[in-house]
């Protein structure tokens, strides 16, 4: 009896231990996988379901199928007249072909390292190749004065060539025939060469940040304050320039305003002299002794309180003071 039960215990066992290894598995969506077989690839699965293993012998190595994203470090290089800037750039990739991917990487680690080792040799590259004013720009339109003046939020009242005419070009501004996005797809371009050896198909590659070295942000930023220097001297000189028309405005108004009071003045003067005479002569006429007394006392009061002395009164000029009628 023990002899008999000792093969179906064994028999159990084995079934028990080909359950529990799992002859089954399962191929989510996003996922795809190789089959190895004693570290020998034998097989690739890309859809997903439910698949049959060899258990104990077949390795199942997944891999996402969905785009993944690869962040570079930041790093400094030179550019072709030898300004260091750090450049940070970020890719998407997927694995394009399982078989080639596991019998050359194997690990989504060994991607990674793969990644930066192969963009970051091209990005070095390709800005070693290029001048620095291709890898931070993307057009020409910092040379265009007028779009420069335009930001600067100018009224309507005044004309952008006004300002314009007062700033000195800035030489160092060169034209790019390239600029920063043509950069990026040479990157791409050149780094997609190499990645099908490894099954890695490479999306795309964007910069995500060009910072200048220390020494030259400081030149840029001297740029940057001597051409803000300029613009608000230029704004200085046109806000002179108004002043100096309105206050000349003001001067020419003032003396046409006093011109014109000094005229009426005169006039109403005159009027009032021609009046003034007349009645003199009138009252003259109707009594010429009152006439002369009235007006020998208005010329005391007039001239008598700034004499600060008088040593005689014995003369014509004094003789309503002794007596009225003069005599």
């Amino acid at each position: 009896m023990k002899k008999f039960l000792t093969p179906i215990i064994v028999i159990v066992v084995v079934i028990i231990g080909i359950a529990a290894a799992g002859p089954f598995y399962v191929i989510d969506e996003g996922e795809q996988a190789v089959i190895v077989q004693m570290g020998k690839l034998v097989d690739v699965i890309t859809d997903a379901g439910l698949h049959i293993k060899i258990p104990f012998i077949d390795e199942v190595v997944r891999y996402p199928k969905r785009i993944m994203s690869w962040d570079g470090e930041q790093k400094s290089m030179p550019t072709r007249e030898k300004n260091y800037i750090w450049v940070d750039v970020i890719a998407r990739w997927k694995i394009s072909d399982p078989k080639k991917f596991y019998e050359s990487i194997q690990t989504l680690n060994g991607a990674y390292s793969k990644l930066g080792e192969i963009i970051d040799s091209e990005v070095r590259t390709v800005v070693a190749e290029n001048y620095l004013r291709e890898s931070v720009r993307n057009s020409n339109i910092i040379m265009e004065r007028e779009n420069t003046l335009e930001s600067l939020g100018i009224g309507d009242d005044i004309d952008p060539s006004l300002i314009q005419s007062s700033i000195q070009p800035d030489s160092s501004y060169e034209p790019v025939s390239r600029g920063r996005r043509q950069l990026a797809e040479e990157i791409l371009a050149r780094s997609r060469i190499i990645m099908p050896e490894y099954g890695i198909e490479l999306i795309d590659v964007v910069t995500r940040q060009i910072r200048y070295s220390d020494e030259l942000t400081q030149s840029v930023y001297n740029r940057m304050i001597k051409e803000r220097n300029q613009i608000a001297q230029a704004f200085r000189s046109e806000g002179e320039g108004r002043k100096a028309n309105w206050l000349g405005r003001m001067d020419n108004e003032r003396r046409s305003i006093l011109s014109a009071a000094y005229e009426k003045a005169e006039t109403i003067r005159g009027t009032a002299d021609a009046e003034a005479s007349r009645i003199y002569a009138e009252a003259y006429g109707r009594d010429r002794t009152f006439f002369d007394f009235w007006r020998a006392v208005e010329s005391y009061r007039t001239i008598l309180p700034k004499f600060d002395k008088t040593l005689s009164t014995d003369m014509e000029y004094f003789r309503y003071l002794y007596s009225p009628t003069g005599r």
